[in-house]
């Protein structure tokens, strides 16, 4: 006699389970996004100035100096009657501009002299990085200080100054970079073939370090925005009456004690850039890396 065969289970979904670090990935990505939006959200309020106020950053009115922040004056008024909040919103182009022409101008610059350092090798390697540590030698600041000062205060002079103070910087990421990638089987295959160096570096090279300089210019534009507003601060960019961030500071601070709207909200403005760029820079660093993949 023949025993019952059981009848079978009914087959059970079976859960698509993902490892832990790539369940959690998107995750790492929340600091691209939070930072990415708070920087959009500071280019339209800063671009699309019109939009959010009518009044002239640069008209004076002698009955309303030193007035607080009210429905009127959301942010109050300078020591000349003029409303805050324009001078803010219409400053932060001259900033954010500035920011990101030095930042260009710096990346460009120091990746040129890594690439050339990084392929040529040698005496041209060292002697490049040799003059790149000189530079970085002094403070980043202090060395945009030096050449405003010579050159003259003036918003094409300020991002030159930081511009070029901040090349060494990239150069030496983007040599080590270089000097890495050389090292690689099909590049030193590319060019036992007889490939030309700019095809090796544009088809091997480049796309290897991209990632790099992404990182660091994002991670360093923070930084070159307050060397921006540091020499706003001082008095060597923007000349006034031009509404300028780190200009819109050093104005409030001869009236810090009666009217600490006049620092306190281009800091706040300054401070959200720094960590809106900074956050992205995280971000684009776990996006970036091939072994969070």
């Amino acid at each position: 006699m023949a025993l019952p065969v059981p009848a079978p289970e009914p087959p059970r979904e079976i859960e698509a389970e993902l490892p832990p670090r790539r369940r959690w990935r998107w995750l790492r990505y929340r600091n691209l996004v939070w930072g990415g939006a708070v920087f959009v959200a500071l280019l339209v309020v800063t671009f699309g100035a019109p939009l959010f106020t009518h009044a002239n950053p640069l008209a004076v009115h002698p009955s309303a100096t030193l007035l607080p922040p009210s429905s009127k004056h959301l942010f109050g008024t300078d020591e000349l009657g003029r409303d805050l909040f324009s001078r803010v919103l219409y400053g932060g182009r001259y900033t954010i501009i500035a920011s990101l022409a030095a930042m260009a101008l710096g990346v460009t610059t120091g990746s040129l002299i890594g690439l050339i350092a990084g392929i040529a090798g040698g005496w041209v390697d060292m002697v490049l990085m040799r003059l790149m540590d000189l530079v970085l030698a002094f403070p980043g600041i202090l060395s945009a200080l030096a050449i405003t000062t010579i050159l003259g205060p003036s918003f094409l002079n300020l991002i030159l100054a930081i511009g070029f103070s901040s090349a060494p910087g990239y150069a030496r990421i983007v040599e080590a970079g270089t000097l890495q990638v050389k090292q690689l089987v099909y590049v030193e295959a590319a060019a036992s073939a007889g490939s030309t160096t700019w095809h090796v570096i544009r088809r091997h090279v480049l796309p290897n370090v991209f990632s790099l300089i992404v990182v660091a210019a994002t991670t360093g534009l923070g930084i070159t925005v307050l060397s921006v507003a540091a020499l706003g601060f001082l008095g060597l960019g923007v000349q006034p009456p031009t509404p300028e961030w780190g200009s819109i500071l050093n104005e409030g601070r001869q009236n810090i004690q009666l009217a600490w709207w006049i620092s306190l909200f281009p800091g706040i403005f300054i401070t959200l850039y720094v960590i809106a760029v900074s956050i992205m820079g995280d971000g684009l660093r776990d996006l970036l890396d091939p072994m969070n993949a």
